[in-house]
């Protein structure tokens, strides 16, 4: 895993799997026509979505590994590195991979709503595990794009090609969704876990040292990505993280402005706010009245 693989371009991760190059830009790569191989680290420059059918190694993204399984699909952006820990052994690979060039969308409206995709983002053991209805469907989509490579290019192919692209995406939104339900009490520990954080933060001397908690702080304390937080966050909380870390912040606000010993200004700062208009703003926007308003009228 120390030596790095790099495929800046489709024809680059095609020769390395043993499959034609039928379009520039874009290829639904069958694994299982790759030499065996031993494990290792690879950097990719396009789009690249996984669908692995058997197990053969686990693929490791920075240093962690994903919770990837059969019948599991992994996303990952231009510009990112994982690879598969074979422990030295030889495997073969099999399975699909779905790979676009960030050129192939540019102008189209995937391209204008790529990043709304956020599963691009995620990493660690935040995998989509599909059932079998659903592996069926996302397979459909990897052949109507294989269609329309192999039917040659007309003026029609981008488009199409595209637009499958997209319905693929479209799927796993839904599949993503059906996830976070299903993994519900996992989630639960997470949202709490999340509370207990924003509560030892708020209780420490962080706010003061270096701020009000971020999403990225933290998301890193959870051990997950900052976007599948906070994609969990707000479809447990009907709140974006940035919002509920607000809320948390306003009624620790509110609990304070009680000590009539403190001014505002000394409670913003203890929240971390770095300047207290901020936090008057803030807070008449939560709560509809101005840190002295709720306290005079409470």
């Amino acid at each position: 895993m120390d030596n790095i693989r790099r495929f800046e371009t489709v024809n680059d991760y095609n020769l390395f799997n043993n499959n034609k190059t039928l379009h520039p830009l874009v290829s639904v790569v069958d694994l299982s026509m790759a030499s065996p191989r031993t494990g290792s680290a690879m950097y990719f420059g396009f789009y690249t979505v996984f669908l692995k059918d058997v197990v053969c190694g686990d693929l490791v993204y920075g240093k962690q590994t994903y919770d990837y399984q059969e019948g599991t699909l992994v996303f990952l952006a231009p510009g990112q590195v994982a690879g598969v820990n074979s422990s030295g052994e030889m495997y073969q690979p099999k399975g699909y991979a779905l790979v676009f060039h960030p050129d192939l969308i540019h102008g189209t409206s995937l391209g204008k709503h790529i990043h709304e995709y956020t599963f691009f983002g995620y990493e660690s053991r935040e995998a989509l595990h599909l059932s079998d209805r659903e592996r069926q469907i996302i397979v459909d989509c990897f052949s109507k794009i294989s269609y329309e490579l192999e039917h040659g290019v007309d003026k029609h192919s981008k488009r199409l090609v595209v637009s499958n692209i997209e319905l693929f995406l479209n799927y796993c939104v839904r599949f993503y969704d059906r996830q976070f339900i299903t993994r519900d009490n996992v989630h639960r520990g997470t949202l709490e876990m999340f509370e207990k954080v924003l509560n030892d933060y708020i209780d420490s001397n962080k706010p003061q040292e270096i701020g009000f908690p971020s999403v990225a702080y933290c998301a890193a304390e959870l051990n997950i990505s900052p976007n599948y937080f906070g994609d969990l966050v707000k479809k447990e909380t009907g709140k974006t993280a940035q919002e509920y870390i607000q809320f948390k912040l306003i009624e620790a606000a509110k609990e304070k402005l009680f000590d009539q010993s403190k001014t505002v200004s000394q409670i913003a700062d203890e929240l971390g706010f770095k300047y207290p208009q901020h936090f008057t703003r803030l807070f008449k926007q939560r709560v509809g009245q101005t840190p002295n308003e709720f306290r005079s009228l409470n």
